[in-house]
């Protein structure tokens, strides 16, 4: 019984740790629009300029989406095809968990199965909640046909952010990374 305890508490910690570091990306774009015809980037700064992130953080995204636009075979330009412009919502989550691990006893809680319910729990008989922050953010990168001023393709990655400041870098590289993975749409 100890050992599917600790295995099953090993496994809880893994997934929770694992969906801590994902980022989870979508995109929508205009299907009438002809992509390969964007060969020229430059960035929008009257959008750039709006978004509520420090200005070294603002900095650290311009620099990744630039390398990925390059290794895309972009070239950038005073004149170009398309304008790339950001944006950034964060908010704090607070998840409260009341475990208790331990000699069994009776009352109302979550259950193995979906939902909570009555029956048998673990505990000690005391219930001290552990809570977690963690700060949750949302990084928008805009691509705007620059003739016609007009959204052509838009990325957002969601995931948690980090604090440690050896990291964000890091981070920052990987959230652009996996966005622009998805640019140009249906690419072969």
């Amino acid at each position: 019984m100890k050992t599917i305890i600790k295995t099953l508490s090993f496994v809880i910690l893994f997934s929770m740790i694992a969906s801590c570091s994902s980022i989870r990306v979508a995109t929508d774009y205009d299907t009438k629009v002809e992509f390969n015809q964007y060969k020229t980037f430059a960035f929008f700064k009257t959008g750039i300029d709006k978004a509520e992130i420090n200005d070294i953080d603002k900095r650290r995204i311009l620099r990744a989406i630039e390398s990925e636009l390059l290794s895309k075979g972009f070239t950038k330009s005073d004149t170009p095809d398309i304008l790339v412009s950001l944006f950034t919502k964060s908010q704090q989550r607070v998840d409260v968990y009341n475990n208790s691990w331990g000699a069994g006893g009776w009352g109302w809680g979550p259950g193995w199965g979906w939902g909570a319910g009555w029956g048998p729990g673990w505990g000690w008989g005391w219930n001290q909640p552990n809570v977690s922050t963690s700060v949750q953010g949302q990084l928008y990168i805009d691509l705007l046909d620059a003739k016609k001023k007009e959204l052509v393709w838009q990325g957002m990655g969601t995931g948690y952010l980090t604090r440690n400041m050896d990291k964000k870098e890091e981070r920052i590289n990987t959230f652009v990374s996996k966005i622009m993975e998805q640019y140009p749409p249906n690419a072969k």
